[in-house]
């Protein structure tokens, strides 16, 4: 990231970090670089072995519930959900034709949002659960919603715009108690609280958002589940996914992936403190800031995102004015930063139109400088103040 801008956008992609960095030269240098890992020839199965060990450090760092075996590389975090949405529901299906019905939350990432016309286009029917106006999806409200219809149900680990927590272990039994399987995205999550992924079918996991590079994700899934590919033309990933494997991010990924997870708690109660005082200093009396969510902080969000809303301004003036004075967030998610309507997640917690359109999100790190953050939030305070002025 540029020297003359200060980066808050971890979300949408955190910079790389030096380990993945070192991961990826070390490849370079190695006498496997640039063999196919699926070759049977020497080179091959010195990158395949390599590849094997990044699965292995992933599912370590993901708590070690999961074999090395059920990590299927993918391009995307975004190409891992559909990969989950449609293999899985897919999958079931052709095991028991009665399971036609998926269930999601109401504050999916678009890549699982996108992805409900088509699988209606497919014979599903498709169920969407609303979170509270704390933004949490409750096991009681994904009760209602169940039947033994469900082939597959799918509630994120923390969202992607609020960064609010979701109880995931509890839903994953609520779809069980009804036969079917559970699928979280864990893409936001994963190195930065304690995964509760024991009883998860499948997890969705990416590279970008932890330090590793664009480009490589995961979706680990359960050797047991019938997961049906989505594209064709090899057999690489236990046939779940074909195309050969990129060896050097994987390393990269996996290197990433540990130094983010190296001492979690103690970065988790770094990066929460510094949240805090951000939220304390942009929300206090007299701003018009204020939070999207009513979630604590501690256990109940992601310790590196603060997301605030400046009711009846717009976040596409708020990012602008903040970009052109060297600060980099964005409008809720940065996958819906081109829209003028309101983000469906903020809408799904009922927060009213006009407030939600003013909505920011904040995300760092434990890398980001704190004497960065105030200044930021001293801007942040004076462009809604200027904006509100010449509103009204």
């Amino acid at each position: 990231m540029t020297e003359d801008f200060v980066y808050l956008d971890y979300a949408a992609s955190a910079p790389m970090r030096p380990e993945a960095l070192a991961a990826e030269r070390a490849y370079e240098e190695a006498p496997y670089a640039g063999a196919n890992p699926n070759s049977l020839h020497t080179t091959g199965r010195m990158a395949a072995r390599a590849l094997d060990g990044a699965r292995a450090d992933l599912v370590r760092v993901m708590g070690g519930r999961f074999r090395p075996s059920d990590v299927v590389f993918t391009s995307s975090g975004t190409e891992s959900n559909n990969l989950a949405l449609y293999g899985l529901a897919e999958g079931i299906r052709s095991r028991d034709r009665s399971r036609s019905r998926v269930v999601v939350s109401a504050i999916e990432h678009d890549s699982e949002e996108e992805v409900i016309p088509s699988l209606r286009e497919r014979g599903f029917e498709v169920t969407s659960v609303r979170p509270g106006r704390d933004g949490v999806v409750t096991p009681e409200a994904l009760s209602e919603a169940m039947g033994r219809d469900v082939a597959l149900v799918s509630v994120m680990s923390a969202n992607n715009e609020t960064g609010v927590i979701q109880p995931v272990g509890a839903l994953a039994r609520v779809a069980h108690a009804s036969g079917a399987l559970f699928h979280t995205d864990a893409a936001q999550a994963f190195c930065k609280v304690p995964l509760d992924v024991a009883e998860a079918d499948a997890v969705t996991l990416s590279a970008h958002k932890v330090g590793g590079p664009v480009g490589i994700a995961a979706l680990v899934v359960r050797g047991r589940c019938p997961l049906r590919p989505q594209c064709f033309g090899g057999g690489q990933e236990q046939g779940k996914r074909p195309g050969t494997q990129p060896v050097r991010a994987a390393l990269a990924f996996a290197a990433a992936a540990r130094a983010a997870s190296s001492d979690l708690e103690g970065r988790r109660r770094l990066v929460a403190a510094r949240a805090q005082a951000l939220y304390d200093a942009v929300c206090a009396e007299g701003t018009g800031i204020v939070p999207t969510t009513t979630a604590e902080m501690g256990p109940g969000r992601l310790p590196g995102m603060v997301s605030v809303m400046a009711p009846g301004l717009d976040s596409e003036s708020l990012v602008l004015q903040l970009d052109a004075a060297g600060f980099e967030v964005s409008a809720a998610s940065a996958c819906a930063s081109a829209s003028l309507e309101p983000s469906h997640v903020l809408s799904a917690m009922g927060i009213p139109r006009d407030e939600a359109l003013g909505s920011l999100r904040i995300s760092f790190d434990e890398r980001v400088d704190p004497a960065d953050l105030e200044r930021f939030g001293e801007e942040l305070v004076g462009v809604v103040r200027r904006l509100s002025r010449r509103r009204g």
